[in-house]
């Protein structure tokens, strides 16, 4: 036996999946998930970003029913929807969304993405982004104090180390965005 092995087995149960769910300002929905070796710690950070900005902890799952897994491309303004559109549901995609930007979206189920991505790719559509990830069944329009607060929030929650996903139904405009710039804003 390979001591490194043994060592490498125990630090991969040390680490354990977590994931919060909550209701936050606005009655927005929020889920969060991470990889943390201290579930309490990870609790309680989780906890303090939303007491801090308006929210509270829920019971686990008490949101996540709001919240789909799908597998997502995205490609950028300008690509051929119409083209896309064909391929994409040719190779087993659920839909195809186009954005007010002219950006398309491509959904399929989780045990499909790679295979719509493979197919897509090989007819000249590589995605710009590919991740199967979560994505609100409906969402929840924010704006003034309750849409300051939540970009707040949201900043917070993806600062935390051991945060590693964080997902939520709202839709923030533009103009509170540019008031609160944010890496990454899931919705």
């Amino acid at each position: 036996m390979r001591p490194c092995a043994a060592g490498v087995r125990r630090m991969c149960r040390a680490r354990a999946s977590r994931g919060c769910t909550t209701r936050a300002t606005g009655g927005a929905a929020v889920m969060v998930e991470g990889v943390t070796t201290d579930r309490m710690r990870m609790g309680a950070e989780v906890r303090r970003a939303f007491v801090q900005h308006g929210g509270r902890l829920g019971a686990d799952g008490s949101v996540s029913y709001l919240f789909n897994t799908v597998g997502l491309l995205t490609y950028p303004p300008g690509t051929d929807e119409e083209r896309l559109m064909q391929v994409a549901l040719e190779a087993g995609a659920e839909d195809v969304v186009p954005n007010a930007d002219t950006s398309v979206e491509v959904l399929a189920d989780p045990l499909e993405f790679a295979t719509v991505r493979a197919v897509l790719t090989h007819h000249g559509f590589a995605p710009a982004t590919a991740e199967v990830t979560r994505r609100a069944a409906t969402s929840l329009e924010l704006s003034g104090d309750d849409a300051e607060a939540m970009v707040q929030l949201l900043e917070a929650l993806e600062g935390l180390e051991d945060v590693r996903d964080v997902y939520s139904n709202v839709e923030i405009s533009n103009e509170v965005l540019s008031r609160n710039p944010i890496n990454e804003l899931r919705s």
